[in-house]
């Protein structure tokens, strides 16, 4: 696996490094280095000390964490340009996540106590290390009152659209969201069964939003998915009480 010719360029698409110069991103990656990881390998596992942040140059992670339940629930799949452990390794703490490689990836990767230093000579960097820690709060209560207030419909389409966001990919059928995605990782992303998951990707299929097939889901009628995500009501349509 060959790294990026210019990791710069994908560092800059990152939230860390917003507003930063290219000598700041050249001085900044001086500082850090290429990370491979093989698909079925970790970037870190839940409750490690936050040692390292890194941001992905190519391939595609998914983050996973284990409940006090003892329930796997996918919290996320990141790609090219996004960054892992950044927060936690500001902060000093544990990981609350696994970030598990599920295709060759490719990073950059600096210490906690490199990147801190780097923080202390650029006040950007600084600004928008501490930006990212609000959002990425923002970010988990809603995903957590998504998972208690919603219906398992929405957070479906709601999880769906999220990926199309991040990974989609125009086809002749419609938009492919264009990683490996099975029915159990949708189950786990949203907070249900397998059942429950199968029973609603079936019902859309056949009402011509969706189509499905090795793992793969491509979407085919996305404004009918934003209402349901939204929770707009269409007529004759009735609540589920699916939970």
């Amino acid at each position: 696996m060959n790294p990026p010719s210019d990791p710069c360029r994908i560092m800059a698409g990152c939230a860390l490094f917003k507003g930063l110069s290219a000598d700041d991103c050249e001085h900044i990656m001086s500082h850090g280095r290429i990370y491979e990881i093989q698909p079925g390998d970790f970037f870190f596992h839940q409750g490690e000390d936050s040692t390292m942040l890194y941001i992905i140059l190519s391939g595609r992670v998914k983050l996973s964490q284990v409940t006090s339940e003892g329930q796997q629930v996918i919290v996320d799949y990141f790609g090219s340009g996004e960054g892992l452990g950044i927060v936690m390794a500001l902060n000093g703490m544990a990981y609350p996540l696994a970030a598990e490689a599920i295709e060759p990836c490719t990073a950059a990767g600096w210490t906690r106590e490199t990147m801190l230093e780097l923080m202390k000579n650029n006040a950007q960097l600084a600004i928008n290390g501490m930006n990212m820690v609000g959002h990425r709060f923002t970010q988990m209560q809603h995903r957590f009152q998504e998972l208690a207030t919603q219906r398992v419909e929405q957070r479906l389409a709601r999880a769906l659209l999220r990926l199309v966001r991040q990974f989609g990919r125009r086809t002749e059928e419609g938009v492919l969201i264009d990683i490996s995605l099975s029915r159990e990782d949708l189950a786990q992303m949203t907070g249900t069964n397998l059942y429950n998951v199968s029973r609603i990707l079936s019902k859309w299929e056949s009402d011509g939003l969706i189509a499905t097939g090795r793992k793969r889901v491509t979407l085919r009628n996305a404004h009918a998915l934003v209402a349901l995500g939204e929770d707009i009501p269409t007529p004759g349509s009735q609540p589920s009480k699916t939970d």
